[in-house]
């Protein structure tokens, strides 16, 4: 790490609110990691008749805990549960449920209020919305984080081989990002998206097609500065190939400026999804996801707990990025100062 961008990142930890607010980030993502392992309805371990399982990680047979069946246990099954604890004991997670688990032994009407069962509540469908809301976090900040490292490396790419080669190649790549650049982005992306089978991936491909223009622009400018100046200039009389001097000379200052940009493309990639589930267009159907979630308090006005829990999760989760793009900002500003 050199010495300018080592005296940037001690002044971005030194601002307490964006440290805050990446401190807060990477927790809720951890924790959205370990969402099997919080919220389940399987058990983390079994021991049944002096042997270890694993359901979490492993399927097994009903018949292997004194089940009928050869299907997946039901471990939510009142004979299951009697036969495991008849021949051993079993521990299930912090909050035993799924986000797709239907509650079907709730003495309330679904949508349900918060109680000690659910925490936040049940939905329509009797599902638990914590455990969702845990599940809809890692789908979404996943999604942000693959699709902004993704463009990243693709705007660079292009804006590197256009800022450094120039003229022709700079010419044709400008008109094409300008096509691109004045396209509705949103409506292409429903019309792509209805015309193909709702995935992951297949979202993420999508949105990676408009994504990478945000990167072009700042790298491009920085190759054609820099392409001129008098060690890159240097370089090539000594006969350093033209792809050595771009990847070791010029990046390294191209990446450190589009580093400011990476919160507020994260924020992008959620909101996108979020706005492609609410409007029925993102992940398959029944997935946890913060747009459906969201779409569920919509359509459930009289059941106020799911609204305000999207809406706190929504407000943290959006206000760190805000907070940690605005302390890399003013960071890697060169007229900035200490905090």
């Amino acid at each position: 790490m050199s010495t300018q961008l080592q005296r940037q990142m001690n002044r971005y930890w030194s601002n307490n609110r964006a440290r805050t607010a990446t401190i807060g980030f990477i927790a809720i993502f951890i924790i959205s990691l370990l969402s099997d392992f919080i919220a389940n309805d399987k058990p983390l371990i079994v021991r049944y008749q002096s042997a270890y399982y694993f359901p979490i990680i492993n399927h097994y047979p009903a018949t292997t805990f004194g089940g009928k069946l050869t299907s997946s246990t039901d471990y939510r099954s009142p004979h299951i549960q009697k036969s495991i604890k008849q021949n051993g004991w079993y521990v299930m997670p912090l909050i035993p449920f799924n986000y797709d688990t239907h509650d079907f032994l709730a003495q309330q009407p679904q949508p349900a209020p918060p109680n000690w069962t659910h925490w936040l509540g049940t939905d329509d469908q009797g599902r638990d919305i914590l455990a969702r809301l845990l599940y809809a976090l890692r789908t979404n900040i996943s999604f942000g984080l693959i699709l902004t490292t993704m463009s990243l490396l693709l705007g660079v790419t292009v804006g590197a081989i256009q800022g450094y080669f120039g003229g022709i190649t700079d010419l044709v790549g400008q008109r094409m990002i300008e096509v691109f650049s004045g396209m509705p982005t949103l409506y292409l992306l429903i019309i792509l998206t209805s015309f193909m089978r709702p995935s992951f991936f297949g979202l993420l491909l999508v949105m990676l097609i408009f994504g990478w223009i945000k990167f072009v622009g700042v790298v491009r400018a920085e190759f054609l500065r820099t392409r001129s100046l008098e060690y890159v200039m240097a370089a090539k009389t000594l006969g350093v190939s033209d792809r050595m001097i771009m990847i070791r000379h010029i990046l390294p200052n191209a990446v450190v400026a589009t580093i400011t940009y990476l919160p507020w493309n994260i924020i992008g990639g959620i909101m996108s999804l979020t706005s492609l589930d609410f409007l029925g267009f993102g992940m398959p159907i029944g997935s946890a996801s913060l747009g459906e979630m969201m779409s569920q308090a919509k359509m459930n006005l009289h059941a106020p707990w799911i609204g305000i829990s999207i809406f706190i999760v929504m407000f943290g989760l959006l206000s760190s990025l805000v907070f940690m793009g605005e302390g890399l900002r003013d960071a890697f500003d060169p007229h900035g100062s200490e905090f």
